[in-house]
């Protein structure tokens, strides 16, 4: 059974109001809904620092059905969220505009090829690396983020 009209609470809903989704029946129940003041809902905010939303219900957690030894533990990402310096980095819209690139690319490595020559996002690639596996030898010093991805493709080869 479907909901009923919103306006009307008779006849079931047959469509929805484009701005604000209240459900009508009817081109007479639309006219109704028109005449009274109309607004979009507003949408739930997450405030990363908390992890809850404005309405204090908590983020759901991704649940990794497959998981790999690339795959990175939750509480590792989530010091992504917590470092200043990335927040910072991704304030320049460079840097979106290039992570969009990558993420929407059709070859994904060949977009991560094309970025790397960027050193904005080498810097970001570095940063994100640092936090996810911290380096366990003070003296050793981690691979960039341009030598694990070119080494990976020399591998592929």
């Amino acid at each position: 059974m479907f909901p009923k009209c919103a306006v009307c609470s008779q006849n079931e809903r047959k469509y929805k109001c484009k701005t604000c989704s209240v459900p009508y029946c009817s081109v007479a129940c639309y006219r109704a809904h028109q005449e009274q003041k109309c607004e979009p809902p507003a949408p739930s905010v997450t405030d990363p620092e908390s992890g809850f939303r404005e309405d204090s219900t908590p983020v759901p957690q991704k649940t990794v059905h497959f998981p790999t030894v690339d795959t990175v533990p939750q509480e590792k990402l989530e010091l992504l969220g917590q470092s200043e310096h990335l927040k910072n980095l991704l304030c320049n819209r460079h840097l979106r505009q290039l992570l969009k690139e990558v993420d929407s690319g059709r070859n994904g490595m060949n977009a991560i090829r094309v970025a790397m020559m960027e050193p904005l996002f080498v810097e970001f690639a570095d940063e994100c690396l640092r936090l996810v596996e911290p380096s366990s030898d003070e003296g050793e010093s981690e691979p960039s983020m341009d030598e694990l991805v070119f080494t990976n493709l020399k591998h592929r080869r």
